[in-house]
């Protein structure tokens, strides 16, 4: 989480706070790129929080840099779709907990080499859409099932 939500969560401590985020799907040759994050050791999109007064479109092509050392411009990352609900809740391995209204892009281009290891994440690689791992965050399958199912790549 950012600086904000950190001085947020000094004075609410682990209790729910509605978050809004983004995540960025990234799809070549029927493979999805996906993070291993750090924290928890859970495969999932490149992803987090929008920062004080940054657009929907600048946080996701931040995150996918940040975690990825992949590099996106606004205008090649579209709109999918909006989640939020009870499905959508995500806990923290400090136990801070989060209800999400997230935002799914599609990148359609970028630059760059992936990096594997950064502060947030133990690795980063393409994987078959029809190989997904088993440990990903519930909210985030969701995310991925939607955009599969809407782009008629499988079932």
């Amino acid at each position: 989480m950012k600086d904000y939500l950190l001085e947020l969560r000094k004075d609410v401590g682990n209790r729910p706070l509605v978050v809004a985020g983004v995540l960025g799907l990234l799809i070549e040759r029927h493979e999805l790129l996906l993070i291993k994050r750090s924290d928890n050791g859970l495969w999932g999109l490149p992803a987090g929080s929008i920062e004080l007064y940054e657009s929907p479109y600048k946080a996701v092509c931040r995150e996918l840099f940040e975690e990825t050392g992949l590099k996106t411009l606004e205008k090649d990352v579209e709109l999918l779709n909006v989640f939020g609900g009870e499905n959508h809740v995500f806990t923290y391995p400090n136990g801070d907990i989060c209800s999400f209204v997230s935002m799914s892009f599609l990148i359609k281009d970028y630059t760059g080499s992936i990096i594997k290891h950064t502060n947030e994440t133990i690795d980063c690689q393409f994987v078959p859409l029809d190989n997904l791992p088993e440990n990903i965050a519930n909210h985030e399958k969701l995310i991925i099932n939607d955009y599969i199912k809407n782009s008629g790549l499988r079932n």
